[in-house]
């Protein structure tokens, strides 16, 4: 078992030197230019005198944001990934939290990066990339490492406007890896469609499996994203085979009636996660693509990504709730009652995760990570944390794991208690309904939902569905629904509509 993300590099490189390993509309990166690249910036590194610190790499996304990422490692670092795309505010808070060693800037984020202040000493990618290599130093730094070091920083949305940073570590990173490799059946003649950011932990499903197996990554530029029918063009023009994508990315592809002009020619396995798949835009997938592989996958960042999957094995009707299946090996879901006790079969609890895939928690923030990451309540003897991810779950009839909805969106209203995820369900299942949001304002105690399509008398349909202290009292159609950076509905946009 390796000890360090970079070993996945350093064995493929001597196996596939010449490759492509990472590659966009703009350029491409094989293994050997990746490791040199790497190798030059973790020297710099080191002869600055960086030591387990934070380093930021503030690039586009493209092939170089990965080579900076693993010279990064290279020094004994960890890397925290910004973008130009982040509101300057948000960077700003971020490095009050942060304070950098150094930052790695490219053509695009250099102007902006020198009027920020707080990011450490600058290097421009071109120039830290094509330095000399110290393999000496490299060597001296690698034998300090542990598997428990950080690797990286990955910022997320704070419930009280403050980014957390979720510290992630080698050997969580490993087992992750290591198992969803073997669930998702990569391997050399894998071409990965990257969709999502750089700056958020999803994109580890392609980038460390890449390194692991000599694979490739195809970094889709957004503006694709605008356009369904091209996408699925440029899917098969670069024969990727492999997407790991938000769901929002999916649906915007099937609910324009793109398969009747385009169908994807290649696709062998397609993962999805952060939001609920709508059955209805599902069954267009799966009903294009008879052949694929459809994966649902479950797990939050605090947990280095993903935690649970669930091959789609049989149909569903449009009302059902699409399992996130099991845990992956190494990992256990506990289901937590507000007792702090195990639920009941077939009764909902708190989704809990106890594992070696546990990030160390948040950066500098022992008050937050103390609130969530917590001594497991079913174990008195020794110290061992869980992570409650504050989302509402249960087991059905078949032991799967269904995720129902988040502690927080869970209403009372009228005197019920009510999940707006139910809801969102029972209108994801009415047809002409591309998705939707359900939204609630406590001011007014008005529920309000937003959602994308032709649906004709969603009203009634939802009388049909629901019962009359969940019916909405607002419906507003939006020809797209809001979305947040990583793909997910954004749901604050919403509700200060």
């Amino acid at each position: 078992m390796q000890r360090n993300i970079l070993e996945y590099l350093e064995q493929t490189v001597q196996r596939v030197p010449d490759k492509t390993a990472f590659y966009d509309e703009n350029g491409a990166l094989t293994f050997r230019q990746l490791f040199d690249a790497a190798r030059a910036i973790g020297s710099r590194l080191i002869r600055q005198g960086a030591k387990r610190q934070p380093v930021a790499v503030f690039m586009e996304k493209s092939p170089r944001t990965v080579a900076a990422f693993l010279g990064v490692l290279y020094s004994g670092c960890y890397y925290v990934p910004l973008d130009g795309e982040m509101p300057r505010y948000r960077i700003e808070k971020i490095l009050e939290k942060l304070h950098p060693a150094a930052c790695i800037c490219d053509e695009t984020t250099d102007s902006l990066a020198r009027q920020i202040s707080g990011l450490g000493t600058l290097y421009a990618y071109g120039e830290i990339a094509s330095g000399p290599i110290d393999q000496t130093a490299l060597n001296i730094v690698r034998a300090k490492q542990i598997d428990t070091d950080p690797a990286y920083i990955v910022f997320t949305s704070g419930s009280t406007g403050v980014p957390k940073g979720v510290v992630g570590c080698h050997r969580a990173v490993i087992d992750y890896v290591e198992n969803l490799c073997d669930v998702m059946k990569f391997d050399e003649n894998t071409v990965f469609g990257n969709q999502t950011p750089l700056y958020f932990d999803a994109c580890l499903k392609e980038i460390i499996p890449t390194l692991k197996y000599g694979a490739s990554t195809c970094l889709i530029s957004r503006k694709l994203f605008l356009q369904p029918v091209k996408l699925v063009e440029y899917l098969n023009q670069r024969r990727i085979n492999t997407l790991c994508w938000v769901v929002s990315a999916l649906t915007f592809i099937s609910s324009f009636g793109t398969f009747e002009k385009v169908t994807p020619q290649y696709l062998r396995t397609i993962a999805f996660a952060s939001e609920v798949f709508p059955i209805r835009q599902l069954k267009l997938w799966r009903t294009a693509l008879p052949n694929t592989r459809f994966i649902n996958l479950y797990g939050p960042t605090e947990t280095t990504g993903i935690c649970c999957y669930y091959e789609v094995d049989r149909e569903f009707g449009e009302e059902e709730a699409l399992p996130v299946g099991r845990p992956f090996p190494n990992t256990e879901i506990i289901l937590l009652d507000e007792n702090n006790r195990v639920s009941k079969p077939g009764e909902k609890g708190e989704i809990c995760i106890r594992g070696t895939r546990l990030t160390h928690g948040y950066f500098a923030d022992p008050d937050r990570t103390a609130a969530v990451f917590v001594q497991n309540p079913l174990n008195p003897h020794y110290p061992e944390l869980i992570y409650r991810t504050g989302d509402i779950g249960r087991y059905n009839d078949r032991g799967e794991l269904v995720f129902i909805t988040r502690k927080d969106h869970q209403i009372k209203h009228m005197g019920h208690r009510i999940e707006l995820g139910e809801i969102e369900a029972a209108a994801n299942a009415c047809p002409g309904v591309g998705g939707c949001c359900c939204v609630y304002d406590e001011e007014k105690q008005r529920i309000t939902l937003y959602y994308t399509g032709k649906a004709e008398d969603l009203r009634q349909q939802l009388k049909d569905r629901l019962p009359r202290y969940m019916l909405p009292q607002k419906l507003t159609r939006l020809d797209a629904l809001p979305l947040t950076p990583n793909g997910k509905i954004d749901r604050n946009a919403l509700k200060y509509r």
